[in-house]
This record gives structure tokens, C-alpha cells and sequence, in this order.
């Protein structure tokens, strides 16, 4: 995790330096514009790369559970540089336009650039996706969803510099709107799904219904009531009650809880489970719409 926080890094910096020389050289907005988004693109890699090192020491006293829960934290962190950006680049778009000013034409050195930055951002979206979805990484998500919207921003931009080209000086400022919006968006995207992480929301439906077939998928469990999951940080806390019949030996109902909570466990979203046994004769056994309709959804 760590050594895709600091390729990040590097491609970025690499970027806005090569964005740069030819924003100065040429005077392109949407060439300029790039260049912003690409320097706050450093700007939270840098961010990135010091959370994914407190993320990832060990539990120790203070943090029985890890460090990991600092992550949407670094997150938010990235999504506020993001909307800066955003703003900024949305800013010098709308007033070229307005006052009709033009800026000038990148040529081929802006055409090269650009379809750089298109390529290295795909690479890098595939790269950190893969690494973010197999550590269960938000901020590593999060980089992924911008580099993902640089692709289109870099073409947006691509399209104005071609444009300004054939002789239509307009699209490059228009251009450099486009891209305002696409670096706006990216920050919503990572806003709405690191706040779920830090308010306690549930997880996905698919992830709820996984939970709750690994629970009954053992033999002695009749049923399960009070399901609950929710998200303590990037990861899942479990709650539920399991139902069995009431005659077992206390030796066989810790047997039967012990691997109900392993095998939910084992689950890589999962952190933590915590799992109540109830028997028939006590009369708790009640119906559970919500356990129900995810078990009829499964079918």
C-alpha cells in the first residue's frame, strides 16, 4: 500500500511538471487547468502516502483494533485539496469566457501531453483500484475514482487544445470548465463514500446477505434475528443472534457460536463479530423482516 501511495506521488509530480512547462511555454488553459488539478494531485499525494503510514503500523495499546480507521479521515483530507482545485480551474474558465479573452495554442506539445496524462492516469487507476479493493484501502479507492476522472479531464482538455488549433480559441477556456466539473465530482464521490465510514452506515446489501448465509450455513442453526452491520472506519462490525435448539450442552453452543464467528471473519470487509446464542425454550426466536427479505433476495 505504501509503495502505490508513493508511485502515485512520483506520476503526479512528473505530470504537473510536464503540464507546467508547457502551460508556460504556451499559454493554454486547458492546458494550465490541467496543470492545477495535477498539482493538487501532489498536493494529496503527499497526504496519502503519510495516512497509508499511520494506517498501516500494527495495533498497539492506544489502538487495539489497528490504525486503519485514520483512512477516511485522509480521505476527507484529499476531497477538500480536490474541491479547491476544482474551483480554482472552474474560476479562470469562466472568466476567460466572459471577458472573451484567449489564451494561447498548446500545439503538439500540449496534444502530447495530454494523451500522456490519459494513459498514465488509466494505468494508475487500474493499479490503485486493484491494490485499494484487496487491502480494503478507502483512500487508495479514492485515488482511483480521481485518477479515473483525470482520464476524461485530460481528454476535455485534449478536445480545447485541438479545437483552439482549428481556429476556435473559445474551446480551450470551455474546455478547462469541463474539466473544473470533472475534478468537482471526483470530490463528491470521495466525500459520499468516506462519510458512510465515519457515521456508522450500513454496508451493501450484497455484503449484508453474505454475512447472514454464513451464518446459517452451519447445520445446527435454526435461524437469526437482529443482523446487524455497520461500518466502524473502512471496516464491518457484525452483531446477530443465532438460533439453535435448546438442549445443546453449553460446550456445543460455544462450538457452534466460535465458527459462526470465524467464518464471518474470514471475510475481508469484516473486522470484528460478535454473535449471541439464543435457545428455543426461551421464547426468543422472532421473525426478522429484514434478515428475511435479504434471505428471498439470495433465492
Amino acid at each position: 500500500m505504501r509503495r502505490v501511495g508513493a508511485v502515485v506521488l512520483a506520476a503526479n509530480a512528473l505530470l504537473a511538471l510536464a503540464k507546467g512547462g508547457v502551460w508556460w511555454y504556451t499559454g493554454s488553459l486547458a492546458v494550465g487547468s490541467e496543470a492545477v488539478n495535477s498539482a493538487a494531485d501532489v498536493a494529496y499525494s503527499l497526504v496519502v502516502l503519510g495516512g497509508l503510514y499511520l494506517t498501516t503500523q500494527p495495533a498497539d495499546f492506544e489502538h487495539p483494533h489497528g490504525h486503519e480507521r485514520i483512512e477516511p479521515f485522509v480521505s476527507l483530507f484529499v476531497a477538500l485539496g480536490v474541491f479547491a482545485a476544482g474551483v480554482t480551474v472552474l474560476y479562470n474558465a469562466t472568466t476567460a469566457v466572459l471577458t472573451g479573452g484567449s489564451s494561447g495554442a498548446a500545439g503538439a506539445a500540449g496534444v502530447l501531453v495530454l494523451a500522456g496524462t490519459a494513459v498514465a492516469k488509466y494505468a494508475l487507476f487500474r493499479y490503485c483500484r486493484r491494490v485499494g479493493e484487496r487491502h480494503n484501502s478507502p483512500a487508495l479507492v479514492a485515488t482511483a475514482l480521481d485518477n479515473r476522472n483525470d482520464i476524461l479531464t485530460a481528454a476535455a482538455a485534449l478536445v480545447g487544445v485541438l479545437g483552439a488549433a482549428a481556429g476556435y480559441p473559445i474551446l480551450d477556456p470551455v474546455a478547462a470548465g469541463v474539466v473544473s466539473f470533472g475534478i468537482l465530482y471526483t470530490g463528491y464521490e470521495i466525500v459520499r463514500d468516506n462519510v458512510n465510514y465515519l457515521v456508522g452506515a450500513a454496508p451493501p446489501e450484497d455484503l449484508r446477505r453474505e454475512i447472514l448465509r454464513r451464518a446459517l450455513t452451519h447445520g445446527q442453526v435454526r435461524g437469526a434475528h437482529d443482523v446487524v452491520a455497520h461500518y466502524v472506519g473502512p471496516e464491518v462490525d457484525v452483531s446477530l443472534h443465532i438460533e439453535v435448539e435448546g438442549d445443546l450442552t453449553l460446550r456445543e453452543a460455544h462450538d457452534i457460536e466460535s465458527a459462526v464467528v470465524q467464518d464471518i471473519r474470514s471475510m475481508p470487509e469484516v473486522d470484528d463479530v460478535f454473535v449471541h446464542v439464543d435457545p428455543k425454550e426461551l421464547g426468543e426466536w422472532k421473525a426478522d423482516e429484514d434478515a428475511d427479505r435479504l434471505l428471498a433476495d439470495d433465492e
